[in-house]
């Protein structure tokens, strides 16, 4: 079995906003190959907002969610909500029956604190190893990989995370965004690490040890960024290769 992550580094998927109106939808050509990845014409979407804390919020975001990967794609969908995570009957059941697990935005330290305490954080890794489609976005794409760029910590804008670790790399979402980029210069220095970084609107897919960068818009972007020798190096990712051969 491949093991597949789609890591999105934003973008907007046409909710409704606090002032009542509609947000654009820009990741379509994004959530199009995520569909494509399952190899099934009508494949089972498992939509997970962990990073959300709030239930209503959830609901929310999964209503949105299903317009996108129900009516546009024509998948079956369901949502695995915080609530339900102590109940690991509920959990298997969910996870056995989707072919795509998604992960929303929002608080990536909430979201890993929560599946680390309640064994989630194991479920996901067994169901990536059994080839189900893993993927997300903000949030839902840099909790895969050694550590992240994160606002989850209010007492400084952007801070540094330890997350899941599947992948050895550091990951910044929206980078495009002001203070992603000079955060992240910092963050890799004092870490020592080699990061991905995402715009909205680009994705990185990972097959097994290939990658793939997909855009739904001409201007999005990612990079390889790394400090050597008191030298800061960032160079821009496109097509396709092998993930290893990133950081060589």
């Amino acid at each position: 079995m491949s093991k597949i992550i789609v890591a999105i580094g934003g973008g907007e998927n046409g909710r409704i906003l606090k002032d009542g109106t509609k947000a654009i939808y820009n990741t379509k050509e994004i959530d199009a190959e995520i569909v494509k990845l399952t190899n099934k014409e009508r494949p089972n979407f498992l939509f997970v907002n962990h990073a959300m804390p709030s239930l209503d919020i959830q609901e929310s975001y999964f209503q949105t969610m299903q317009k996108i990967y129900g009516n546009i794609f024509n998948c079956y969908c369901l949502d695995l909500k915080t609530n339900e995570l102590e109940d690991m009957e509920i959990v298997k059941k969910k996870i056995e029956w989707a072919d795509i697990i998604y992960e929303g935005g929002g608080d990536t330290k909430y979201m890993i604190d929560l599946w680390r305490k309640t064994g989630f954080d194991k479920v996901l890794f067994a169901a990536w190893n059994s080839g189900k489609v893993i993927c997300g976005i903000s949030a839902g794409a840099v909790c895969w990989f050694n550590s992240c760029n994160t606002d989850s910590f209010k007492e400084k804008v952007f801070s540094s995370l330890d997350c899941l670790n599947w992948f050895k790399y550091y990951m910044c979402p929206h980078i495009n965004k002001e203070g992603r980029l000079a955060s992240s210069k910092e963050q890799l220095e004092e870490n020592n690490k080699i990061g991905i970084l995402l715009s909205d609107c680009c994705a990185l897919e990972i097959v097994d040890n290939n990658y793939k960068i997909i855009k739904s818009e001409d201007s999005a972007y990612a990079y390889i960024a790394y400090w050597k020798d008191k030298q800061f190096y960032q160079k821009e990712i496109e097509g396709f290769g092998v993930l290893d051969d990133l950081s060589s």
